[in-house]
């Protein structure tokens, strides 16, 4: 890729974040690893680009993943030339960790399309934010990085709108609710968050009753904040645990997991500009279990 400059004293590394799909972190390797030229010389990433300096991009610039593509079952709901919107199944780990990197919503991705963005590192590219293993339900997926810092802009800002289905233990009282409680890593158990004042982030997830069974509630969720386990330590702590939790209640669990499902998404394209909406139905087991306790 060649482009002639049309500014002046601008760092080139902002500049080429500006003006391609590349983010200014990989564009940085990209300099230092010598695939990024200004009139034909290597410059540094504070280099301040001058009006018609020509710059050369190689563009066969690869960083090394060991994750290998694999055939992974997942839905793609939608898809266009800068994201896709995917419907995780319950049990799939988004991504590799712990010196796992096999069969991963990453390594499925990967067999779908490998022009993924990779500004979140080498095991996670694509990954704009992540639902636990055992909650199904809608993700998005950037393509491009420079969708990718759109989209994690828009996250941090809450501009997008995920909207959780659950199923609580119990039969909750109140049409609705706002649970702004902290939280942080238990002390106790390193696999579990908890509320607490000790080394925590604010959260907030806000409440509103579907329907009532007998010894359950039926929920949609929305959350302010994207907290680790969020949903389902608000829930725990305010006595009406998610059903089938492995992790946060005291009964014994299925290997479907907890019945929490990501429902609904709705956000503006952040290339296109397009207001996107999606919803996702729930998982059969979710759904059947539904069907048994309204009999």
């Amino acid at each position: 890729m060649r482009l002639v400059v049309n500014s002046d004293g601008e760092r080139i590394d902002k500049y080429l974040a500006l003006n391609t799909d590349y983010s200014r972190e990989f564009i940085g390797k990209m300099i230092k690893d010598g695939f990024i030229k200004v009139n034909d010389k290597s410059v540094k990433a504070s280099y301040k680009v001058c009006l018609d300096d020509v710059i050369d991009i190689d563009e066969s610039y690869k960083t090394q993943s060991d994750i290998e593509a694999e055939d992974v079952s997942f839905e793609i709901v939608y898809e266009d030339n800068d994201l896709m919107v995917i419907n995780k199944p319950s049990g799939l780990v988004v991504h590799p960790g712990n010196g796992n990197t096999h069969n991963t919503l990453v390594n499925g991705l990967m067999m779908h399309n490998k022009k993924l963005s990779d500004i979140g590192g080498d095991d996670r590219p694509g990954i704009v934010h992540r639902i636990d293993k055992d909650t199904s339900g809608l993700m998005l997926v950037a393509k491009t990085n420079k969708c990718h810092e759109l989209l994690s802009d828009d996250f941090k800002n809450k501009r997008v709108k995920r909207t959780y289905i659950a199923l609580l233990k119990g039969v909750f009282p109140h049409d609705s609710a706002t649970i702004d409680a902290p939280i942080g890593r238990d002390k106790n158990n390193r696999l579990k968050m908890t509320v607490t004042a000790d080394n925590s982030k604010n959260a907030v997830t806000h409440l509103k009753v579907i329907k009532r069974y007998d010894k359950y509630t039926l929920v949609s969720l929305n959350l302010d904040t994207g907290r680790t386990h969020q949903i389902r330590v608000h829930m725990e702590y305010i006595g009406y645990p998610i059903y089938n939790d492995p992790v946060y209640t005291t009964h014994e669990a299925t290997s479907f997991g907890q019945f929490l499902h990501s429902s609904e998404v709705d956000f503006i394209h952040p290339i296109t500009k397009e207001h996107l909406h999606f919803k996702a139905d729930l998982p059969k087991e979710f759904s059947d279990f539904l069907d048994k306790i309204s009999e």
